[in-house]
């Protein structure tokens, strides 16, 4: 037999989980120093200009 399920309540419940689901992303994207911030963007670029010394071909 399956269980009686409260659609409101269900509903809420997912709304919260989507909300802390949201909330750790921004903690993890707005939450970080400048510092941290600078270096991520640092080791992106570095990342970048490698993948693009490796390219068969140039861009034109």
């Amino acid at each position: 037999m399956t269980e009686v399920v409260n659609l409101r309540q269900a509903r809420k419940h997912k709304q919260r989980a989507d909300k802390d689901r949201r909330a750790e992303e921004n903690r993890a994207k707005f939450g970080r120093p400048k510092a941290e911030k600078t270096h991520a963007a640092a080791e992106e670029t570095l990342a970048q200009r490698r993948l693009d010394r490796h390219k068969l071909t140039p861009d034109e």
